[in-house]
């Protein structure tokens, strides 16, 4: 996972909510299938969109990773949300085939891509 970053609460603030990036948090756990199956989807895509969007992975069901997703509303997992300077932007839920969430990703980009700026 090269290009995916995994983080836990410790890091959340210093690598999403101080983030200049357009950044897109994996919320998932090791027990979930769908996020199983996302996983190498988000692994491949997040070497197409090196420096174009920061890739983060939150494990929900480790230490205190869980009050950050009840903090956000994650109720199910997978759940994928944007986050531009901060703050959320966008939110899906549930599993992406690799095209989708391709075309998810260039939708935010043209949208959010100034993020930085």
């Amino acid at each position: 996972m090269g290009n995916v970053l995994e983080i836990n609460a410790d890091r959340w603030s210093r690598e999403v909510l101080e983030s200049n990036a357009l950044t897109l948090v994996d919320f998932w756990h090791k027990k979930c299938q769908w996020c199983l199956k996302l996983n190498p989807i988000i692994d491949e895509i997040a070497k197409e969109y090196e420096r174009k969007i920061k890739f983060v992975k939150l494990d929900v069901l480790e230490k205190d990773n869980t009050k950050i997703a009840v903090n956000y509303g994650v109720m199910s997992t997978p759940t994928l949300i944007f986050f531009c300077k901060g703050k959320p932007v966008e939110q899906i839920m549930g599993f992406l085939p690799k095209e989708e969430l391709r075309e998810k990703l260039n939708y935010m980009l043209k949208k959010y891509g100034n993020c930085a700026k």
